[in-house]
């Protein structure tokens, strides 16, 4: 319902009526925000790139069409936002923050699982470093966005069958960086 919602709010803006460009972005910050996070692992750039999609929005608003999802919109122009800020930032070396990952282990295990869980998580976050940004972004957008294949393919232009195999492989490539990590670890 809150799609729909959202694709209301933004024929809205798309229309004239600027201001509720607000709604969405109460509705949406924490999520591009926690998307951008988990590609770059810095929160001060993460912050920069949600307020540079807000302002693309407001921009281009005009490209919103009435049959597109409103989802997938937004996150093409996240993705075009992040592939801009990496040009322009090719050797800039990006610091790291465990902040984005602070969530993910379970505070319900005992003292020894909770470790455990940290170090895993600590080397999924090292793996996912190291995948192409191609394939972190496949991953981010499925695993950690909850986007649907058709959303994905729609931001990433091309067709659900190529999200799929993108999927695939990018977790099939995580996984060994996992177990090579976890093999340095041991050793």
């Amino acid at each position: 319902m809150e799609a729909q919602a959202d694709h209301l709010v933004m024929l809205a803006v798309r229309d004239g009526d600027v201001e509720r460009i607000g709604v969405l972005f109460d509705r949406h910050h924490r999520m591009l925000f926690n998307f951008f996070l988990r590609l770059t692992a810095n929160r001060g750039l993460s912050e920069d790139l949600v307020q540079d999609v807000f302002f693309r929005m407001l921009k281009y608003r005009q490209t919103f069409q009435a049959e597109t999802s409103f989802t997938a919109w937004m996150y093409q122009i996240a993705r075009n936002a992040h592939i801009d800020q990496a040009r322009k930032r090719r050797l800039e070396v990006v610091p790291d923050d465990e902040a984005a990952w602070d969530n993910v282990a379970s505070s319900d295990a005992d003292p020894e699982e909770r470790l455990e869980q940290a170090q895993e998580i600590k080397l999924l976050r090292r793996a996912l470093e190291r995948l192409p940004i191609e394939k972190r972004e496949v991953l981010v957008l499925s695993r950690f966005q909850n986007l649907k294949y058709n959303e994905i393919a729609e931001v990433l232009g091309c067709e659900v069958g190529a999200v799929k195999v993108r999927v695939f492989r990018a977790i099939r490539e995580l996984g060994q960086i996992f177990f090579e990590l976890s093999g340095e670890k041991a050793s």
